[in-house]
């Protein structure tokens, strides 16, 4: 079988759409699965809607990937690759198949150094997008300006700049627009913070400083899709469907979303609005991310562990459970969208394409592993409506309260081994609590608790919460209670009589 190239899909007489020759006018650091599925999707579909004409270089940012260079198997593929998104849409089931093309190849940084560099004396070059992970955008004193290359990414970021303010630093106009996206706040802010810091560290020259501050944008983005890369198990039969041997297949939901903070003046830059595309440019990225993170992250976190404790074991699957459903619901509409910033109907909108997402066939999504390391994930996703509600209605919200006692119930262990804290559901199954040692450690010491003291334990612990959550009005009794009602009758009937 052929592999997939430009000749061979010339040679089967493909008729989609495919950009071979525009200018490289973005610069992207990180290959991976997530990248392609999402950025470069949307800068494809700019150049088929909106005439966008834009080829991507990827920087490979690690040295490989086990045993095989990935920049090699994008460069022998020309960039194409083969994207499918699924999932649930408007009720119907969608899995739609789309031939990547925006990219024109990939360099190792670690291999191809100079030429990663040598982007940055190129005129058309414009915006340079990353993902280095959450722990990507950090500042290392160790790394120095002559290293080739530093180890972290905003030294990486701040020699290519440099090159650059060398280069064009007399021109108006030859700046870059840097989306990050890493899953960290300000992600925008906190690349520039360290890029400023390398240009201190390494003494810039002051004009290096004052042309990073006003030829440059960065800007923080806020990104929404679950992406699941590459489908081992049907590779093959997708390549014998297809005709042609493609290693970078990449698959992710249908659901897409981005979010920009940056001037108006990027939407004439970016046509994303003209290609029809679920990208918002705005000047305040934070009432979308809260958005995201209280209703599809707290919705997730405040079902999952009492749900896994009535005997489900995928995300798919409670959405065919009256009750959990309604529990779900319940939570979002009216515990935590009035908590929210937003217009209530733009929340509405979004928690219903949350439910589509949780349907989705062809993601099997287990909820022991969204359960890990869930008590920092409570406090930042679901402790904020809590307090929101009450703030709000001077009462406590039933299911997020119902929710907290599934979470201790969830972390009930009996015992600690390297591997975590193993607990048993109700029907017997033993399964492996995992989250901070320190966390794990405290459960196991209160294993004994009745549910009252361990209730009254986890509620006063500052460590966990930043606060005592005994201090809010009924809360650690109510808690208190539900937890006996699960320990009685189950996570499931504590469920039902939150509705």
């Amino acid at each position: 079988m052929k592999k997939l190239n430009y000749q061979t899909l010339e040679e089967m007489g493909y008729d989609g759409y495919l950009l071979k020759d525009a200018p490289e006018r973005v610069l992207q650091f990180g290959e991976g699965n997530f990248l392609r599925a999402f950025v470069d999707y949307f800068i494809d579909m700019m150049n088929e809607k909106a005439g966008f004409n834009s080829k991507v270089v990827l920087v490979q940012p690690i040295a490989n990937h086990g045993s095989f260079n990935l920049a090699d198997v994008i460069n022998e593929q020309e960039g194409l690759y083969t994207l499918y998104l699924r999932g649930f849409e408007n009720g119907q089931k969608v899995n739609d198949k789309r031939i990547i093309s925006c990219v024109s190849r990939c360099l190792n940084v670690h291999s191809d150094y100079e030429a990663v560099m040598e982007c940055a004396s190129n005129p058309d070059l414009r915006y340079i997008a990353c993902n280095t992970t959450e722990a990507g955008i950090t500042y290392d004193p160790e790394c120095q300006f002559t290293d080739a290359p530093p180890a972290s990414y905003p030294a990486k970021l701040t020699q290519f700049m440099y090159r650059r303010f060398q280069k064009f630093g007399k021109e108006t106009g030859k700046g870059f627009v840097i989306l990050s996206c890493e899953l960290i706040d300000d992600n925008g802010k906190e690349l520039k913070k360290c890029v400023l810091k390398y240009a201190k560290q390494w003494e810039l020259e002051d004009a290096f400083v004052n042309w990073l501050e006003t030829e440059n944008i960065f800007c923080s983005t806020l990104v929404d899709r679950i992406v699941t890369g590459f489908p081992r198990s049907e590779a093959a039969a997708i390549n014998e469907e297809n005709g042609y041997e493609d290693n970078l297949i990449d698959t992710g939901e249908v659901f897409g979303f981005w979010v920009i903070e940056g001037p108006e003046s990027l939407k004439a830059e970016l046509p994303f609005a003209e290609a029809g595309l679920p990208v918002l440019i705005t000047d305040n990225h934070k009432p979308y991310k809260q958005r995201k993170v209280r209703i599809l992250n707290g919705a997730h976190t405040s079902m999952v562990l009492g749900a896994y404790l009535a005997g489900q074991n995928i995300v798919r699957d409670c959405m065919h459970d009256d009750t959990i459903v309604n529990f779900m619901n319940k939570t979002i509409y009216e515990e935590i969208i009035p908590t929210l910033s937003l217009p209530e109907e733009d929340c509405k909108d979004f928690a219903a394409a949350v439910t589509e997402r949780f349907k989705n066939p062809f993601i099997d999504h287990a909820l022991l592993a969204i359960s890990l390391n869930s008590t920092s994930k409570w406090r930042a996703r679901v402790m904020p409506s809590l307090e929101g509600y009450v703030e709000k209605f001077h009462k406590l919200p039933k299911c997020i309260t119902a929710s907290f006692a599934f979470y201790i119930a969830f972390y009930r262990g009996t015992e600690l081994t390297d591997a975590g804290l193993t607990a048993k559901r109700p029907n017997g199954d033993s399964y492996t609590i995992s989250d901070d040692r320190s966390v794990l450690e405290f459960y196991y010491s209160h294993k004994d608790d009745s549910a009252k003291d361990l209730a009254h334990a986890v509620c006063t612990n500052t460590d966990f919460w930043g606060r005592d959550l005994s201090e809010l009005p009924d809360f650690e009794a109510e808690v208190a209670s539900i937890l006996e009602g699960i320990e009685k009758n189950g996570a499931y009937e504590e469920m039902k009589a939150c509705l």
